[in-house]
């Protein structure tokens, strides 16, 4: 993990426009199982799955397929077991077995969903079977990305030479949902090779739809316990897994692998299911025990309160006999004090998000967002680097509501923010995890500082907000992980919500859950609507404090210099004259800076500001254009760090936004790609015919508009619109 506070060490350049293929996230195929199950019953034929075929690309394309047997055969489960039963409903526990793929962290959420019989049950569909309408087909349900979907299996599985299964089997041989339910989740993220290595975690929100709350055991908070209380006898799942250590191998046949036991009988790196706890009394006092169940079904603790510690016999008869289980079943006992000490973390997949505020049984309001970053546009990177484009991301409003039937209408609210990353390709473990997080800001600060119709215009924060303020989370740690969630305790308020990689420039979609008593979220967007190109603009706040340095005694000599001469001949300037002027104006207070106006430039300039279509400039309108010129000049120097005379598209975006507009996204890209040379580079001159037709077709919607909404044109309104276009 590493934390936002960190520099840019090297600036990258950014993917011009046209160039970034965005990798956008593929949804699984939807196949309608009721539809296939009834074809193929009418036309009396097994189901095959050409979507997951029995072939060696479903099983994938890496380290797996060197631990594969020569030959590799796929069977249906009636070719494998005389009378084949889909789930055994009357086994408390899973009794599966890993197989060849190491995911003992999918093994691990499963058995924690053994727990929540109607949540098992809306994941594997009981009404299943390989008698009655049988036809070679299953399906399965997975909460994938914020929707829940239905993954469609056939039931030809691969096996060895001798009949038994490669991946996931069950310790009853003939009952096989748990081969059934892993081929699903293999085709739902690529193949079977895309479940090996991953997360407790994500598999638990994968079954449930919940939020996770990881504790960091090591800095567990002192009410460890309670929430393990709350969590216990609320509808949460945990799990959580051990550090990696000196172990000494040992070979599983019945796993067909080789595991890293360690001298205390825990397995190093490996996931665990939480099954419950319990407070017991000893004879020196209270102790706190924590029940675990190692997914396997075999090798278990060996330390205290394990089956053959002596600690049971300082419990009484009654509560050792209830607790203690003297058998191999993967099952066993430990303090809460061990527990801390040899597991890393705990995942707590909360159903209902209340665990941390101690509301049990209030009702909680749930919003989901889609977004997705992407280079030169919404993909700034985090403040860490220092590059400026941090207002570039995604930014989410999200009040937070009082609760009219609180008791004690409580100063803060509990609210549980959620950011997950879609991974860009069809195989789950195709590309890595970006390092992402998000910030959380105040936003009551923003009274003192932005008018009325900012705020309720419902548009992006500028790039000056986020440097004169702190997030709350000042402390946010960007993690290469699926999800990043964390708990808030919240004065009811405006938040502003900005979600980002670590990075600048890396791409990804992804969603943001927001949980909480009462709240309303959405998303601030520079695009109020498509109806006119004009309605893009927001508003525009002209900076006083530049435009009056360049008044009195500066514009006198200015005019003497170069206008005098003018107006002695022609009191009006045409396009030529225009070109002449700029080209050879030597910009006092700025840097050596030379200007190049072609004559079509000028003449695109006089037609924007020429207010009574004379085809020349007036004084008054020459006054105008040269205050705006030297605004301008100043905000585009101060984005060419490099004094290159050009600024890149995301050098645009923050040029405009320092302006006082702010346009949507698309728009800028759009006019970047009209304004700029081949590598979208927008010279000064390309930068000021952009900004000033902005600012007119502002003016134009402003004089036009009856509601603020949109406008409504006849025809004779609309040519000269368009002409500005």
């Amino acid at each position: 993990s590493m934390p936002f506070l960190l520099c840019l060490k090297k600036k990258k350049s950014p993917v011009p426009l046209g160039r970034s293929i965005f990798q956008k996230h593929t949804p699984p195929v939807q196949q309608n199982y009721q539809a296939l199950l009834e074809s193929c019953l009418k036309n009396k034929r097994l189901f095959t799955d050409d979507a997951f075929p029995a072939h060696i690309s479903s099983i994938g394309t890496g380290a797996l397929l060197k631990k594969l047997p020569q030959n590799l055969q796929w069977k249906r489960p009636h070719a494998l077991h005389k009378s084949p039963v889909f789930y055994a409903a009357n086994r408390k526990q899973l009794d599966l077995c890993q197989g060849l793929v190491e995911n003992c962290w999918f093994l691990a959420a499963l058995e924690a969903l053994t727990f929540h019989q109607d949540i098992l049950a809306a994941v594997v569909p009981q009404n299943q079977s390989f008698e009655r309408k049988y036809a070679g087909i299953f399906h399965f349900r997975f909460w994938h990305f914020g929707e829940w979907i239905d993954v469609v299996v056939d039931d030809r599985l691969p096996v060895n030479e001798a009949g038994e299964l490669l991946f996931v089997s069950s310790v009853d041989k003939n009952v096989f949902w748990g081969a059934l339910l892993e081929k699903a989740y293999a085709k739902l993220y690529g193949s079977y090779e895309d479940l090996q290595i991953g997360q407790v975690s994500e598999a638990l929100v994968d079954f449930t739809g919940g939020v996770n709350t990881r504790i960091k055991l090591a800095e567990a908070p002192p009410d460890l316990w309670d929430i393990l209380t709350r969590a216990t006898y609320s509808r949460s799942l945990m799990g959580c897994q051990t550090h990696l250590g000196v172990y000494f191998p040992f070979v599983s046949l019945s796993c067909m692998q080789t595991t890293k036991v360690l001298k205390n009988g825990l397995v190093a790196g490996h996931a665990y299911t939480v099954t419950g706890i319990r407070k017991v009394t000893c004879q020196y006092g209270p102790e706190n025990l924590v029940r675990l169940r190692n997914p396997w079904g075999k090798i278990e603790w060996k330390g205290d309160w394990s089956d053959s510690s002596y600690k049971w016999e300082l419990l009484s008869p009654k509560e050792k006999i209830l607790l203690r289980k003297k058998k191999e079943d993967g099952e066993f006992w430990m303090s809460l004090r061990d527990f801390k000490i040899h597991f890393v973390d705990l995942v707590i997949c909360k159903l209902t998000p209340d665990l941390m505020s101690q509301e049990d049984g209030k009702k909680w309001m749930y919003s989901l967002k889609s977004g997705r970053w992407v280079k030169g546009s919404t993909a700034g990177g985090s403040l860490g680097f220092c590059n400026g484009n941090f207002w570039m991301n995604p930014q989410y409003w999200l009040n937070v509501l009082p609760v009219e039937d609180s008791k004690k209408s409580p100063s803060t609210c509990n609210v549980v923010i959620s950011l997950m990353q879609k991974h860009s390709t069809k195989h789950r473990n195709g590309a890595p995890h970006l390092f992402i997080g998000f910030l959380l800001y105040k936003n009551t600060i923003l009274l003192p500082f932005f008018p009325e119709q900012y705020q309720e215009s419902n548009r992006k924060l500028p790039p000056g907000f986020f440097t004169r303020h702190q997030p709350v989370n000042r402390h946010q740690v960007f993690l290469d992980e699926r999800e990043v969630t964390r708990d808030f305790h919240l004065e009811p308020c405006v938040y502003v919500i900005v979600p980002s990689t670590l990075e600048p420039q890396q791409e990804s979609e992804f969603i943001l859950r927001v949980f909480s008593r009462k709240h309303i979220l959405r998303i601030f967007n520079n695009l109020v609507d498509n109806i006119f190109f004009c309605k893009l603009m927001i508003f525009f706040i002209p900076s006083k404090e530049i435009v009056d340095r360049y008044e009195g005694k500066i514009w006198e000599d200015f005019f003497t210099k170069h206008f005098e001469q003018v107006m002695a001949c022609n009191p009006e300037i045409n396009a030529v004259q225009l070109q002449r002027i700029l080209n050879n104006i030597s910009w006092r207070n700025f840097q050596s800076f030379r200007l190049n106006f072609s004559l079509d430039s000028c003449q695109g300039i006089l037609a924007l500001l020429d207010l009574n279509a004379t085809g020349t400039l007036s004084i008054q309108e020459f006054r105008v254009l040269w205050k705006r010129l030297l605004f301008y000049l100043e905000v585009f120097q101060k984005r060419d760090t490099n004094r290159s005379g050009k600024i890149d598209l995301v050098e645009l975006h923050a040029a405009v936004q320092e302006t006082g507009i702010s346009l949507s996204n698309e728009v800028c890209n759009l006019m970047a790609i009209r304004y700029g040379d081949p590598d979208l580079q927008i010279s000064f001159e390309s930068f000021v015919c952009f900004m000033l037709r902005v600012e007119i077709m502002g003016e134009a919607f402003r004089n036009l508009t009856q509601d603020g909404k949109g406008i409504y044109l006849r025809e004779s309104e609309v040519k000269p619109i368009l002409s500005l276009s």
